[in-house]
């Protein structure tokens, strides 16, 4: 995503008004796949950074993911006595990606029925012991900006460095780390 849509949308695109690059190419991209691919279908399209009037999610994506079978939500509830006396957040791991992918944005066919015959599929348990998902939960909780979540499988793609240091880039931070890149202008703040 990053180097095949983020970098190429930013050297395309004007970005003086951006709330968020990532934010805005997802948009932008996931509306130029619907046009092309979807065209006579209505979608609608929920994203991660929306919210409700009450300040809540539009919709829980680690949640949707599960749901729709894309990754597994381990939480504290899959863990069979938790060693922790606090709350521990809960982290989607895919069986290919491992934890290297993020849920941006949530979409609704309206017009697509499940058939008589449809089956939900589980989403595929690949955090397979306790002891790696006390592992996973204590990592994403307690040491997330180490990457190491991520790796509690063996995942076929990673972050490039690049991205990495992106993510890593506090949000207020960002913007100037594009400009040092060379991706946004002085008129472009």
């Amino acid at each position: 995503m990053f180097e095949c849509a983020f970098l190429p949308f930013l050297q395309s695109q004007s970005c003086e008004s951006l709330r968020d690059p990532i934010d805005q190419c997802t948009a932008h991209t996931l509306s130029a796949c619907i046009s092309l691919c979807f065209a006579n279908q209505s979608v609608d399209v929920s994203y991660d950074y929306e919210m409700l009037p009450s300040r809540k999610p539009k919709f829980l994506a680690q949640t949707a993911a599960h749901v729709s079978g894309a990754a597994y939500y381990y939480q504290t509830s899959d863990i069979h006595n938790p060693p922790w006396g606090e709350k521990m957040f809960g982290v989607c791991v895919h069986p290919q990606l491992g934890g290297w992918f993020a849920i941006r944005a949530l979409l609704v066919f309206r017009d697509v029925q499940a058939g008589a015959g449809f089956q939900q599929r589980d989403p595929a348990d690949c955090v397979c012991t306790q002891e790696e998902r006390i592992r996973l939960l204590e990592s994403f909780n307690l040491r997330w900006r180490d990457w190491s979540y991520r790796d509690i499988v063996p995942a076929e793609e990673r972050y490039s460095d690049q991205q990495k240091q992106y993510f890593i880039t506090p949000p207020g931070q960002r913007r100037a780390l594009l400009r040092q890149w060379g991706y946004l202008t002085d008129t472009q703040s």
